[in-house]
């Protein structure tokens, strides 16, 4: 069975997942992750990436990005996949496969989902049970967005600046949003969407994404389609 084509548009904001080869650990140590980081940075303005927020867990990585050009996801991806493969192989002194296969990711409607996957994302370490707040977290990008701490990683999203017109202003409004944790429902949404490699939004948004795609961008319906009898009536 043919594998589904990645939902990606110049310019649309993606979140994007890539775990551990059997769920096994790809982050050891603190020069891992600082490794790990370093090189994306790089990869990212290479290829024309905007960084919105990230997590590194222990055998998985979540990143929002926006793309500057259909392409630009899969060769931040597979550069930066390569340099960190061959960086743990050397260190470790092991050899073979670290990733699970391909990336897997999802298009969102910005002004509905944007802001909530940056929770989502930058949550994941509380979901996990780790920690009991995100600011506990040393490998995401939270102290950034919530704590104005400096970083020459993270681009701040258009929907994020919006928050306020002032950097410690916007940290502390984005920090309330942390005061709730993410409806269940919409964790679920988020989850299956970047599975399955969909879109994320409305109907209207879904559809847009198709005709600009030309293909199917949403989960289809299980089961065998029903056929139509000779009166025109669905059987």
């Amino acid at each position: 069975m043919p594998r589904r084509a990645r939902v990606l548009l110049p310019g649309a904001t993606l979140h994007l997942i890539q775990r551990g080869n059997n769920r096994s650990a790809c982050f050891y140590a603190k020069e891992d992750y600082l490794f790990y980081l370093e090189h994306l940075a790089d990869q990212a303005r290479k290829h024309g990436c905007a960084i919105h927020a990230w997590c590194l867990m222990t055998n998985h990585v979540h990143l929002l990005l926006t793309p500057t050009k259909p392409e630009s996801v899969s060769l931040l991806m597979k550069g930066l996949g390569q340099r960190y493969v061959q960086y743990i192989n050397r260190t470790y002194r092991r050899s073979g496969t670290l990733w699970e296969g391909r990336f897997r990711s999802c298009l969102m409607q910005e002004e509905s989902y944007v802001l909530a996957c940056y929770r989502y994302i930058e949550l994941n370490p509380v979901r996990a049970g780790m920690v009991e707040h995100p600011a506990e977290y040393r490998w995401s990008s939270y102290r950034v967005n919530a704590q104005a701490e400096w970083s020459d990683l993270i681009e701040p999203h258009p929907l994020y600046m919006a928050l306020s017109g002032e950097d410690q202003s916007r940290a502390d409004s984005y920090r309330e949003f942390f005061r709730y944790q993410l409806d269940p429902g919409l964790v679920d949404q988020i989850r299956t969407a970047t599975n399955g490699n969909y879109a994320l939004g409305s109907s209207r948004f879904t559809a847009e994404v198709e005709s600009a795609l030309g293909r199917r961008v949403t989960r289809g319906k299980s089961g065998r389609p029903r056929q139509a009898s000779e009166s025109g009536l669905l059987l």
